[in-house]
């Protein structure tokens, strides 16, 4: 008879008992326990923009679709611990699955829209929109947005962080921002609709795919990578469609090679024209003529 495999028992964190290991991050780990989420930050130095106490007292000033704080405590090993509801499913694991129906696609971006304007409506910055940072309660929703570590707030960053010279390192991957590539220290709230858009269109393509190339932030040359992928993309800026850009301390005009941007007609061929032209309005290299969450959330 074959041996049965033994399960480890599960971490007792706080008053939360048998709490299994589910992932980790750049500063923390996640459990669950029963109904809950509990996010045990592990890591709090040389971790800039990661904050894990101002994240605990910007989440306290949201409300949902933002993804609720229940409580935060020290653990046994005097760790900060912050607990959410646990949510099942996220953007990232729906989109594994393959094509995302037109239904959910709705339902979730106007979760998402709606939190993003939410959060911009108080001066607040996610910074790292991404897919796996939308959590579902199921595949059919709702959506919260959620991992607010990064999240820059007028008043609770303005010390580490003046709202002109922000951190660059910022945002993942495939939905990381030309403004904050090419080192724009004064960018704004367009940075998370950028990421929105760029996500839109990843759901939205059949097979869902990135938009844009991005190698692993681990990886040499991955921000050169995303740059180039950018203007194979939308084409090379022009002063016309990137003023602000002109200040920049490294004005991104003089390329060595111009690229011919494609039209949106080409790259999304299969997808609708409604979310065609919400992606078209977000993933362009101006922030400031990129339609905003509420601008999105009433069309």
């Amino acid at each position: 008879m074959p041996t049965e495999t033994l399960r480890p028992p599960g971490a007792t964190l706080g008053a939360y008992q048998g709490c299994q290991y589910i992932g980790d991050g750049v500063t923390a780990e996640v459990y669950k326990s029963g109904k809950v989420a509990l996010k045990v930050i592990v890591q709090t130095r040389n971790i800039e923009p990661h904050d894990p106490f101002r994240e605990a007292k910007i989440l306290r000033l949201l409300k949902k679709p933002c993804i609720p704080l229940l409580e935060t405590f020290r653990d046994q090993q005097q760790r900060f611990v912050l607990v959410f509801p646990y949510m099942p499913v996220s953007l990232e694991s729906l989109i594994a699955r393959g094509p995302v129906s037109r239904n959910r696609i709705v339902s979730h971006f106007r979760d998402i829209f709606t939190a993003l304007h939410y959060l911009h409506d108080q001066g607040i910055i996610h910074r790292d929109v991404k897919p796996s940072a939308v959590l579902l309660e199921s595949p059919d929703g709702p959506a919260y947005l959620s991992d607010f570590g990064t999240a820059w707030h007028p008043e609770l960053s303005a010390y580490t962080e003046p709202a002109n010279e922000k951190v660059l390192d910022i945002g993942t991957g495939p939905y990381r921002s030309p403004e904050a590539l090419f080192g724009n220290k004064a960018y704004d709230t367009g940075v998370d609709m950028w990421a929105a858009g760029a996500m839109l269109a990843e759901c939205c393509r059949i097979p869902p795919r990135p938009l844009l190339e991005s190698r692993p932030a681990q990886e040499e040359g991955n921000q050169l990578g995303l740059i180039l992928s950018i203007l194979k993309t939308i084409g090379s800026p022009t002063h016309e469609a990137w003023p602000e850009a002109v200040s920049f301390k490294t004005p991104p005009f003089e390329m060595y090679r111009t690229f011919e941007g494609r039209k949106w007609e080409d790259l999304l061929p299969d997808v609708e024209v409604e979310f065609r032209d919400i992606v078209a309005s977000l993933v362009k290299y101006s922030s400031n003529s990129r339609i905003s969450a509420f601008q999105v959330h009433t069309q």
